[in-house]
This record gives C-alpha cells, sequence and structure tokens, in this order.
C-alpha cells in the first residue's frame, strides 16, 4: 500500500463456471518466491471427491515438504557470506552502496525500494541481520547465526513476490519504520534487550504468507483459514502461526529455556495480532486515555508491550508519511492489490468489496480517506507520546502534503458535473494545487 506477475489463484466451480460454495471456496495456491510452480492437476475434483481430497493432501503435503527442504538448504547456502553461488553475488559497487545505506538506517528518508535493488531482492535478510547486530541481539542471546539466516529466510521467502504491496518489501519498510521508532528518545532508554528484540521481529514477520486478499474475502469463499480462526483476526493469526512454526523449524531459539521461548512467541502474537485494522479504536481509545491521564509509565512491562503495539500499528500504516514519492509508490501499490481482489470477486459473482472496484474507487479518494480516519488520528497521538520529537514533527509534515496532493488529484481527476460540489478555496485544496504542480 508494475508490473507484477499474476497470482496463480485456483478456484473449484460448478459446470456453468460459478463459485461452487458448496466446497472450501478459492483455493490460493501461491507461487513462493524460487518455489517451483504447484501442478495444479491435482487439485482438480473428480466423481470421487472425498477420495481426491484425501489423496490431494497427501501429495500436496509431500510436495510441499520438499520443496521447503531443498529451498531451505539452497536459500541458507546463499545467505551465507561470500559462499558461492550466493544470492549476493552483486559487483562492489552495488555492495558498496547497501552498506552506506545501511549506514543510515535509521534517517526517515530511507529508500527500501533502492535498497531491495542492491541486496538483489533479499531486502529483508539483510537489513534484519544488520539490526540484529547493531542493536547486540546476536551476542545477547547468543543467537547462532546459521539458524538465524535460515529463520529470516523462511521469513523473507514466505512472502508473496507477486503480491504488490503484501510482500517482502513490506515486511522491510516496516522493520525500518519500527527501528527508528524504537530510538525515539521517550523509548530508548527504556526498552530492553527482548522488547528490541520482539518489536524488530514481529515487524519483519508481521504479514508473513499474506494471500493478497483481505479477511472479508477469504470468509466469504469459505477459506479454511477462516474457519479455522473462527472468522476473527484471520489473516492476523495465521501471520503469527507461520512465525511461530517457522521459529520452530529454524531451531532459533532452542538453545532458551522452554518458558522463555513460549513468552517469546506468545508476546509476538499480541504485537502481531494488534495489527488487525478492526481493532484500530480499542487500540486508539487506549493510548488517549494514557496520554489524558499521563499515566504511561514505561518501567512497566506491560505499558512497554503496549507501546510496542502502538509502534508496530504506526510502522504498518506509515506510508503517507514518508515524502510523496516513496508514499505515492505505496499508494499505487496498495491500490492495485485491492483492484485484483475485486476483478477476482467480479469473475466469480461475488460482492465486490469496498475499496476493491477500479471503475469506482480512484486511488486519490482511498488515500485520503485512509489518511482522515486511520492514519492521522493515530499519528496525532503518536506525535503526542514522542514530543518533542523531530522525527515525528517530519512525519506529520509529509502526511498533511500528501494529502493535499492527493486532494488535489482527486479533484483533477473528478468529472467536471461533480467539480461545483467542491470549494476550491478549501485550504488544503489549494496547498494540493501549491504541493501538486510538479506531479505527473
Amino acid at each position: 500500500m508494475i508490473s507484477v506477475a499474476v497470482a496463480l489463484t485456483f478456484v473449484i466451480v460448478k459446470a456453468d463456471g460459478r463459485l461452487n460454495s458448496g466446497h472450501a471456496g478459492v483455493l490460493l495456491a501461491e507461487r513462493r518466491g524460487s518455489y517451483p510452480p504447484i501442478d495444479l492437476q491435482i487439485l482438480k475434483t473428480s466423481s470421487r471427491p472425498g477420495e481426491v481430497e484425501c489423496g490431494t493432501r497427501r501429495k500436496l503435503k509431500r510436495l510441499l515438504s520438499f520443496q521447503r527442504y531443498c529451498h531451505a538448504s539452497r536459500l541458507l547456502k546463499g545467505l551465507m557470506p561470500h559462499s558461492p553461488g550466493s544470492l549476493h553475488l552483486l559487483d562492489d559497487d552495488y555492495l558498496g552502496q547497501a552498506a552506506h545505506m545501511l549506514s543510515k538506517v535509521d534517517t526517515w528518508n530511507f529508500d527500501i525500494f533502492l535498497f531491495d535493488r542492491l541486496t538483489n531482492g533479499n531486502s529483508l535478510v539483510t537489513l534484519m541481520c544488520h539490526l540484529f547486530n547493531v542493536c547486540g541481539l546476536i551476542h545477547h542471546f547468543q543467537l547462532d547465526m546459521v539458524k538465524l539466516h535460515r529463520f529470516l529466510g523462511m521469513v523473507q521467502e514466505d512472502y508473496h513476490s507477486h503480491n504488490p504491496y503484501h510482500n517482502a518489501v513490506h515486511a522491510a519498510d516496516v522493520t525500518q519504520a519500527m527501528y527508528c521508532y524504537l530510538k525515539e528518545s521517550k523509548l530508548a532508554e527504556k526498552l530492553t534487550p527482548l522488547d528490541v528484540l520482539l518489536g524488530l521481529m514481529a515487524a519483519a514477520a508481521h504479514d508473513v504468507d499474506h494471500p493478497g486478499v483481505n479477511q472479508p474475502f477469504l470468509i466469504k469463499t469459505r477459506h479454511h483459514l477462516a474457519s479455522l480462526y473462527q472468522n476473527t483476526s484471520v489473516l492476523e493469526s495465521h501471520h503469527w502461526r507461520s512465525t511461530v512454526g517457522m521459529l520452530r523449524e529454524s531451531g532459533l531459539l532452542s538453545h532458551l529455556s522452554a518458558d522463555m521461548s513460549l513468552d517469546i512467541e506468545q508476546q509476538l502474537g499480541s504485537l502481531i495480532l494488534a495489527t488487525d485494522i478492526n481493532r484500530q479504536n480499542e487500540f486508539l481509545m487506549t493510548l488517549r486515555e494514557h496520554l489524558d491521564n499521563q499515566d504511561m509509565d514505561l518501567q512497566l512491562v506491560t505499558h512497554r508491550h503496549f507501546i510496542l503495539q502502538i509502534a508496530l500499528k504506526c510502522a504498518d500504516v506509515c506510508n503517507p508519511c514518508r515524502d510523496w514519492e516513496l508514499s505515492r509508490q505505496w499508494s499505487e501499490r496498495v491500490c492495485e492489490e485491492f483492484y485484483r481482489q475485486g476483478d477476482l470477486e467480479k469473475k466469480f459473482d461475488l460482492e465486490i468489496s469496498p475499496l476493491c472496484d477500479q471503475q469506482t474507487d480512484s486511488i486519490p479518494a482511498i488515500q485520503i480517506g485512509f489518511i482522515s480516519y486511520i492514519v492521522e488520528p493515530l499519528f496525532e497521538e503518536w506525535q503526542r507520546f514522542t514530543a518533542p520529537s523531530m522525527l515525528s514533527q517530519i512525519m506529520m509534515g509529509h502526511l498533511h502534503k500528501n494529502k493535499a496532493c492527493w486532494s488535489r488529484l482527486r479533484y483533477v481527476h473528478t468529472p467536471a458535473e461533480t467539480k461545483t460540489h467542491l470549494h476550491p478555496g478549501d485550504p488544503e485544496l489549494e496547498e494540493g494545487h501549491k504541493e501538486a504542480e510538479d506531479i505527473p
């Protein structure tokens, strides 16, 4: 929130082509990263559905397990520094530029798209390894580097590269923003190494294995994840459980006590589940109460954890707070993902979800609504908490300018017969005219 390969989506349909609600609905059989494509023929139904379904599960389990084994082995070798055939086989110029960018990773104008190109598509792994090192987490928690590389590689590869928005680059962008927030003066001296570990890890994995469609889509197509999590925080629950699975498979925390490992897993879940947009008002009201009562005490574990939840929520929706060029790219990407879902819903005669109809939901209108109802209220309270913070001032400055730019663009693309209902003298619109003069 481009030219991207179309997602592999296999849908069980009736003979007349309509969605068969008697089945599980839409099976999102995505090709992830460099995984070899799955033979979708094995997913087709036959006259004996029970038998085929059972056989399909077995075949898929064998295939995916084999793919994961081979892929993890390949990836592990590729991620080790200076290994032959490494994914990081880049010339010195690219490596030098990437290293230079990492030296400024705590600045708000960090261009994650450029960094992803400089790291050959490995922005999340490279960024996390660097941050774990500079934050002293590897030494403090005595982390095994091979296991750390393996875990981070698994996380990066379980993001779907064909998603325009919810991909590993978005995860890297959120992680970089989270690092900036963790360095805020109100937080930096109060946070423990465990807090920093949880914050960075949750940011990196908060959208892992995102299918590129939203929760209402999974519910109305009777996706198995919706049933598994009882239609509540479906995606966030899946992101958390997937992260726990990869932590255990990689063995990253196996040297810690069972109680500590379980505590880390549970706290990761609490952080990732906080990114559910349906819980926005709940967190916002609690934050306001703390700020109004001036009773936020970061010496308390519970209060630090709550602020980590707020920081992750801010990092997750901070795109409108970036400078215009970066913000616009993210806006186009998230809307492209919305539109793809809308096209899929049209194809199978489903009700088109809000914001997903390209014919009626314009990018400027979507962004203005998102900024007004989600981003502005959250970041106004975050600025209250972090004050006096130069970073918050910079973010709010970008936010207001970007909103004005979108207002200008919406006005430009509004049909002439409806422009009479707009007010050209509105200060926000006038600012938008000035800010958007050079926007193509």
